[in-house]
């Protein structure tokens, strides 16, 4: 089975799309319409600023990624299996699995960056080498409450979003873990609890767009699993403050049997996250493998267990039985943290 990626922010630059605008001069003009200002300009024009200025990144972005998308189309008249597109790239997997037109699809990407460049105040960071229990123990033992993760791009690539000052302040405890630190280029704690303004602005715009039956399942950034039709608003709204669960999608695609994944637009950035997921892939216990897991657990460690956590200083509690996370994975939740523990990192303590 076969897969179409779509990058988002980040993945932009200079000279995207140069084929495409001629190719698609209806679009093109429909873009210029939209948008007040030349999109094939902006993305051909040399040292020009607003392509990496939110408000003209997303719309930029889109318009290349949905060209790329039907070019894909005319020449081989094959549609994926499944699509996914990264934070804003899943504007353009919806787009091709038919929920949106080009227009509407545009539309909403521009109000999105608008609302999203109104961020003040906010950073974000990548966190290398480190996994994501690690992070939140960095977090934890460092009274760095503030900061959210905002995307799992691999199991050891994350971004860390949160106000400038703990940003900045994070990078020696982080660094002193061994891990490398990047702060990142971009206006606003994005994919955090600081955009919540921005999402309840959007959720309302959003209401007003009415989107069609999907005919491709979408995987969704925040579920890592295909959108519900009736949930596109919400998933959509969320996405601005929730975490972009990257390597839990491609997780969920490689165990749907996915084979072919197929990167359109600009770059290569998902094809190199694909690649590492791939590498770090484990296929998914049988349901009754996992099932004894499950029982074995609980029998070993009731709710309320005191137990150590790989790269966590403290003892921990749990505050749950364990689950399948999507149906095949091991987990349990933790006292005092927000998301799922793999029970690879969690051992009752020992008497």
């Amino acid at each position: 089975m076969k897969c179409f990626l779509f990058p988002g922010q980040g993945s932009q630059t200079t000279g995207m799309g140069e084929l495409l605008f001629d190719q698609f001069p209806e679009l093109t003009r429909i873009a210029d319409e939209i948008l007040g200002f030349s999109i094939k300009s902006l993305c051909l024009t040399k040292g020009d600023a607003r392509l990496n200025q939110t408000q003209y990144t997303q719309p930029a972005m889109f318009v290349v990624n949905a060209l790329s998308y039907l070019q894909k189309l005319e020449k081989t008249g094959e549609k994926p299996d499944f699509v996914a597109g990264h934070s804003l790239g899943e504007y353009n997997a919806l787009y091709a699995s038919g929920a949106v037109s080009f227009e509407d699809g545009l539309i909403i990407v521009k109000k999105r960056g608008e609302l999203m460049a109104k961020a003040e105040q906010g950073a974000m960071a990548a966190v290398l080498n480190m996994s994501e229990s690690d992070i939140y123990s960095c977090l934890k033992n460092n009274h760095l409450d503030g900061i959210d993760i905002a995307n799992l791009n691999t199991s050891t690539q994350i971004v860390i979003s949160g106000l400038v000052d703990d940003i900045e302040r994070a990078q020696e405890h982080f660094e002193r873990e061994g891990a490398a630190y990047i702060r990142l280029n971009t206006s606003g704690a994005f994919h955090s609890r600081y955009m919540e303004p921005a999402k309840l602005e959007f959720e309302k715009f959003l209401k007003s767009i009415v989107f069609s039956p999907l005919t491709i399942p979408v995987v969704s950034n925040i579920h890592a699993a295909p959108y519900k039709q009736e949930d596109i608003v919400q998933n959509l709204a969320n996405q601005i403050t929730h975490s972009v669960k990257w390597v839990q999608s491609m997780q969920y695609l490689l165990d749907k049997k996915v084979s072919t994944f197929e990167e359109l637009g600009s770059g290569v950035v998902l094809s190199k996250l694909i690649t590492k997921i791939k590498g770090q892939y484990t296929p998914p216990a049988s349901a009754n493998t996992l099932s004894d897991l499950l029982t074995l657990w609980d029998n070993k460690c009731p709710v309320g267990s005191k137990v150590v956590v790989k790269g966590f200083n403290n003892v921990q509690t749990t505050r749950s039985k364990a689950v399948a996370v999507l149906g095949h994975r091991a987990a349990v939740y933790l006292e005092g943290y927000k998301g799922y523990f793999s029970l690879k990192d969690v051992d009752l303590k020992a008497a």
